[in-house]
Formats: C-alpha cells, structure tokens, sequence
C-alpha cells in the first residue's frame, strides 16, 4: 500500500496569548495581535474560525505563555478514526 500526502498550502497558525488584561489572537510571524477578547474562552472561538477559514491550527497559550493545546484545522493525511 501506497500512501500519497498531498501538500497543500496552508494558512497562518493562530495562537492564542496572553494581551494587556485580556487574551489575543496572532497569526504565527505576525508582530501585531489580530483580535482582541476578555477571555480566553472568546480568544479561542475567534482562532477556530481564522484556523478553519485558513485551514490550519489553533495553539493555545497559558497565562505563563507556555502552550496548553493545539487543534488542526487543516487537513490532516491521519485524521482520527471513527
């Protein structure tokens, strides 16, 4: 058996961060913040979109800026099964 990975470009990885008194959204290389929010539960629901319209990953941070959490929104040559 064969297995063909098709590259595909893909948009800009979104993270979520820390910001001022809220949390950001930036898009991976960017120096400015994208979207602003009060939580960080809103900053995610703003990544999830950018990451599906872009078709690529949220990464989300701690307050301490270490990463929490990462989802694909690309597409993946192993999704899960089920």
């Amino acid at each position: 058996m064969f297995l063909t990975l098709k590259l595909l470009k893909m948009g800009k990885n979104q993270h979520v961060v820390p910001h001022n008194d809220g949390w950001g959204v930036k898009g991976v290389g960017n120096t400015r913040i994208t979207k602003t929010a009060d939580t960080q539960k809103q900053a995610i629901e703003i990544a999830k979109e950018i990451a599906k319209n872009q078709k690529s990953e949220v990464v989300i941070h701690r307050p301490n800026g270490q990463i929490r959490d990462k989802d694909s929104y690309g597409n993946d040559p192993f999704p899960p099964e089920g």
